[in-house]
């Protein structure tokens, strides 16, 4: 006898009928098939087929079960929108008026990169230009609020008479000291009229490690918007500046001198020697960070910048082999040592610059 493979229930409608309906076909179909008992029926015939029912649980069991994903879908697509919403919700405010970068955000696709640094923080780099009685010098200066204060070196403005501030667009304002530094070789002025500048951010110099990647943006011989990359070569080096504009062939009225005549650096003294000429009499020390980016005439007050487009220093004094004690005192251009005030000290600073402390 060939063993039927065909599971209960599942005969064929179109099934020919039995040949016979003995009783021992009774039996038989009995023992084959559930129901079978009902083969002495009329005709003879095997009962209506039971699969009909077994379908229909079946058919039954992927509505349910597809009902159920989609209501499983439902909760979990839900609950991912909502995770999503949230965490969109946490950079927005990250990103916002509270955050790390204000104004000067380097774009995710260029974050890290001289290009991306130089792009976002370039528009809150100005050059200065001001006139003393010594003559005309060209600094740098970093726009940290949108209706015009700008943070520079005291070195730049001392004795200024009149100052004309350049913004990255071209456009240009007058602009007066609000307060300054000497101390620090810090100083603050502030635009006449403006509104709706770009900013910079103010980073943390407790955080730079030497090595770190930085770029260095300003004005060198009243090119503005220059931009130069390097690395922190060192930190807290002991950098000796003059207070005031009083001292010897390097005074502050010839600071990036623009007249054609070769021009000064601001003098600085370090590792026991003086450079750019004689601090005078009157001088102060600061700690600085030490760069390799280059530093030329015309950087003093500009920024130097992490790859975060934070600012973390405002670059003070570059060395000029040239301009040395015993050199010739000709202007030279960067060797890769320079030197910038660190971030912290200007942030600590920056309500006595805003009172007019020391002005």
């Amino acid at each position: 006898m060939t063993e039927n493979l065909r599971p209960n229930g599942a005969h064929s409608t179109d099934q020919a009928p039995a040949p016979y309906a003995s009783s021992y076909g009774t039996a038989h179909e009995g023992a084959a098939h559930p129901g079978a008992a009902y083969a002495g029926a009329a005709g003879g015939y095997p009962p209506p087929p039971a699969y009909a029912p077994a379908h229909r649980r079946r058919a039954k069991r992927p509505v349910a079960l597809l009902a159920a994903v989609a209501i499983a879908a439902g909760v979990i697509g839900g609950g991912t929108a909502t995770l999503v919403g949230n965490l969109g919700g946490q950079d927005a405010a990250a990103t916002g008026s509270g955050g790390v970068v204000k104004g000067t955000t380097v774009s995710q696709s260029s974050k890290g990169t001289v290009a991306g640094v130089a792009e976002a923080v370039s528009p809150a780099i100005v050059e200065i230009g001001a006139a003393s009685s010594a003559g005309r010098s060209t600094g740098s200066g970093v726009v940290i609020t949108g209706d015009g204060e700008i943070v520079t070196n005291n070195h730049v403005v001392s004795g200024a008479r009149q100052i004309q501030v350049t913004l990255s667009t071209g456009k240009t304002y007058p602009a007066d000291v609000v307060g300054t530094d000497p101390d620090k070789d810090l100083a603050l002025i502030k635009l006449r009229g403006a509104s709706g500048l770009k900013t910079a951010a103010l980073g943390d110099s407790s955080q730079v490690e030497v090595g770190d990647q930085v770029v260095a943006i300003g004005s060198p011989e009243g090119l503005t918007g220059t931009v130069t990359s390097g690395i922190v070569s060192a930190l807290d080096r002991d950098v000796t500046v003059a207070k005031d504009d009083s001292g010897g062939s390097g005074t502050p009225g010839q600071d990036q001198d623009q007249s054609g005549q070769g021009g000064g650096q601001w003098p600085f003294e370090f590792g026991g020697q003086q450079f750019n000429g004689d601090t005078g009499e009157e001088t102060t020390t600061y700690k600085a960070l030490q760069t390799d980016a280059s530093l030329n005439p015309g950087n003093s007050g500009g920024a130097l910048i992490n790859m975060d487009g934070e600012i973390i220093g405002i670059n003070s004094a570059m060395y000029s082999p040239s301009s040395s004690a015993g050199g010739s005192g000709s202007a030279a251009g960067s060797v890769g040592l320079g030197f910038a005030i660190p971030v912290n000290t200007l942030k600590a600073d920056l309500d006595a610059l805003r009172a007019g402390d020391g002005a």
